[in-house]
């Protein structure tokens, strides 16, 4: 079982207005602070995905490689073990948790690296789909801290359908559920028939067409016996054991990301220095390359970088090992000046 760090955040102040009592934001690291403290790497979350969710992409010989770097991994506000609404006191408890933003989880990470470890500048900050609009809103809202940046299949902020998506796909599958009851439910398991749709709407929605097809049938070499058990073990077993309100509190979130908030973007992503890649996934719904390729042409001297890949917004989960050899490949050249 993987265990947590807690940075105590004391009465936290929410952009929203909201002032949650001892808040938290768990958090996992990977190698050593340098003497220097010139060695860190922020690397936060996506969607429901505990921390540990991004192991797959570090490693000893990797680009990020913990003998190396240190390299922190935040959790976000609405997932659990930080503040989240199943661990929140009343009057901010399960359906009555107050609204956070990005933003929220950003100034809590901010504080976490200069308060707890004492950094004052980051090698890099990386991040797919969630984690992306984390970083985006780092890359501008601190931005002499941070040296290099990499948004992999993300933006800065989500595009109209991927609002609708985190909206229908993800949030009314749960509100629909009878055993919702406004977000006070008896247990997480009564609203599992809620949770399971998630899985399966995001098992017809966030794959590449050619996923399911016969004769390409790309969830075979992933070790699944059937569409129907990829479905199943995969897309629903995401979400089975997530807490509702939770789930829902990260969606509404990512929904609202605006690095910019209300202004233009341009002139955000304008004022951002860190040497900035952006990488996208041909056949990725979710965040198309398309989004990515205009966010990286809003930013001083990005590099934008489309991927060939089967997989599309699932290769966030390594399922490829050319999808693995071309991310690192990528984040080796930006790492290496």
């Amino acid at each position: 079982m993987t265990t947590f760090d807690f940075f105590e955040l004391g009465d936290f102040s929410l952009a929203g207005g909201a002032t949650v009592p001892d808040a938290k934001l768990a958090y996992r690291t990977l190698g050593t602070l340098n003497a220097a403290k010139d060695n860190a790497i922020l690397f936060p979350t996506f969607l429901a995905a505990p921390p540990e969710a991004l192991d797959v992409w570090i490693g000893e010989g990797r680009p990020l490689d913990p003998t190396k770097y240190f390299i922190i991994l935040p959790g976000h506000f609405g997932l659990s073990p930080s503040t989240s609404p199943e661990n929140t006191a009343a009057p901010f408890e399960r359906g009555a948790f107050p609204a956070v933003h990005i933003s929220d989880d950003v100034i809590a990470q901010h504080r976490l690296v200069t308060e707890k470890f004492g950094i004052s500048e980051l090698q890099l900050i990386l991040g797919w789909s969630v984690g992306s609009l984390q970083i985006w809103e780092w890359a501008v809202r601190f931005a002499p801290m941070v040296k290099r940046l990499a948004s992999i299949a993300g933006s800065p902020r989500p595009r109209p359908w991927t609002k609708l998506w985190l909206r229908y796909a993800v949030e009314e599958q749960i509100t629909s559920d009878p055993a919702w009851q406004g977000g006070f439910y008896p247990s997480i398991e009564s609203v599992q028939a809620g949770l399971r749709r998630v899985g399966r709407v995001t098992a017809i929605t966030a794959p590449t067409t050619g996923f399911y097809r016969e004769g390409e049938e790309l969830w075979r070499p992933l070790g699944f016996s059937s569409d129907g058990d990829v479905v199943s073990r995969l897309f629903e077993g995401l979400f089975i054991g997530q807490d509702p309100n939770g789930v829902i509190a990260q969606a509404r979130k990512a929904a609202l990301a605006d690095p910019a908030h209300g202004g233009e973007l341009a002139d955000a992503l304008g004022g951002i220095t860190a040497k900035t890649l952006v990488a996208g996934f041909t056949g990725d719904f979710l965040f198309p390359p398309e989004e990515s390729r205009r966010a990286a042409a809003l930013v001083p001297g990005a590099k934008y970088q489309e991927i060939p890949s089967s997989y599309g917004h699932l290769a966030t989960f390594a399922l490829s090992e050319q999808d693995v050899k071309n991310v690192d490949q990528l984040l080796r050249d930006l790492l290496s000046d």
